[in-house]
């Protein structure tokens, strides 16, 4: 008979909100239970499906959980699984080496919680699982070479936590190549830690899932799981299915040549409805990027607040929308050569003259270095990991501000003439 199985990671359930925009307190309750829901909908699948399997790479928490709330969630839903007779196969990444939860809590024997040194269990006829979990929250080295060599005449699945050659935004937690992979002679790699999908190829496939739910802008688009079905000629058929429930979205607004606010307004519900119905997602959670010149830059950055309450206004209109930031990438029009325009004017002597300076640059930075340290700890990264990100964030900083100054100099009549 087949063997199917779901194959996921990366869960980090009850994350902290990591977007500072969720001001709203509806779509902070959305955001902070969206992980507990995915996890829901991965049970639903396999019990929908009737897997014999569950397959977690690893960080199902986000670090050093107390909570035995979330404990006492994830025992419901393995109990789901128990009474289903569906199996369940854990490997601990680097958030769980810290969770004392995941130290504490007995799971049902239909569960293998993989311990720090690698294991390999028979499942099925001709199915062998292998896994290892981190021991310690840093593993600076491949764990391949510990893994026991894959069973004669089965088929040889296996679960790792790792960051392959390295991924941007991801720390390189037991790095190994995908080449050595390939050469070890398993027929199906279940990894995890890294938050994006990966399209998997080949008769052997490592398969990077993702993670099922995102958490903020930087994890935007469908999150999803992996089923997997392997055959009776030992083939292996991949589905991808949906899990995320609230889906993330950069949504591009062009307001060029937009000079009346209720245009403005119009083009911001436009594109929130044509990207509404395209997301697969049950919830689409927006940040608006405006682009384009129009006569109405100035009051745009300037009533950033009253943009943001209008356009999530139009949000709840369209239903199962939110609104969860704004960037300005929009300018005023090119002011001709014979205009006497003294906003222009003080722009371009900025541009120019104030904002090259190295006085000006050396203060900038001296602020900056001085205010990091003063943040909370989960804040400091906020201009970047290294030299290089903390200047190009610092830039983007002061071109920002040096807009909402100007912005709020600028004299231009507001939709009520004032």
């Amino acid at each position: 008979m087949p063997f199917r199985f779901l194959h996921t990671a990366d869960l980090h359930l009850d994350s902290p909100l990591r977007s500072l925009a969720l001001r709203d307190p509806a779509l902070a309750d959305l955001i902070g239970n969206a992980t507990r829901r995915a996890l829901i909908h991965i049970v639903d699948l396999c019990l929908d499906e009737h897997v014999d399997a569950l397959l977690l790479s690893g960080d199902l928490y986000d670090g050093d959980q107390t909570s035995m709330k979330t404990a006492r969630f994830l025992a419901d839903q393995i109990r789901k699984l128990h009474d289903a007779a569906i199996k369940v196969f854990i490997i601990r990444g680097n958030h769980d080496a810290l969770s004392r939860i995941t130290r504490e809590l007995t799971f049902p024997d239909t569960v293998k919680l993989f311990g720090g040194r690698a294991d390999a269990v028979a499942v099925a006829p001709g199915i062998t699982i292998h896994g290892m979990s981190f021991a310690k929250p840093h593993a600076p080295d491949s764990l391949l070479a510990h893994y026991k060599p894959p069973t004669e005449g089965a088929i040889n699945i296996a679960l790792m936590h790792t960051s392959l050659d390295g991924s941007p935004g991801h720390d390189p937690y037991a790095p190994c190549k995908l080449a050595d992979l390939q050469a070890a002679g398993f027929r199906y790699w279940a990894l995890g830690h890294i938050h994006k999908r990966n399209d998997p190829t080949g008769d052997s496939p490592i398969v990077m899932p993702g993670m099922p739910q995102g958490r903020d802008i930087n994890e935007s688009g469908p999150k999803s799981a992996t089923l997997v079905t392997v055959t009776d000629d030992g083939s292996i058929q991949i589905e991808e299915r949906l899990t995320s429930i609230a889906q993330f979205e950069r949504v591009p607004v062009d307001v060029t040549g937009l000079a009346d606010w209720r245009d403005l307004v119009t083009a911001i519900a436009t594109q929130l409805g044509r990207t509404r119905d395209t997301i697969p997602s049950e919830h689409l959670i927006a940040r608006l990027h405006l682009t384009g010149a129009t006569p109405l830059a100035w009051r745009i950055r300037r009533d950033q607040d009253l943009l943001r309450t209008e356009a999530a206004d139009q949000a709840s209109v369209i239903g199962k929308c939110w609104i969860e930031g704004v960037e300005l990438a929009c300018a005023p029009p090119p002011v001709a050569a014979t205009g006497a325009d003294p906003i222009a004017e003080l722009r371009r002597l900025i541009d120019e003259q104030i904002r090259p300076a190295e006085a000006f640059q050396a203060d900038a930075k001296a602020i900056a270095e001085e205010l990091l340290p003063q943040l909370p700890p989960d804040c400091r990264n906020l201009l970047g990991p290294d030299e290089a990100a903390f200047a190009a964030a610092l830039a983007d900083v002061m071109r920002d501000g040096i807009e909402d100054v100007l912005a709020r100099l600028h004299a231009a009549p507001d939709a009520d003439g004032a």
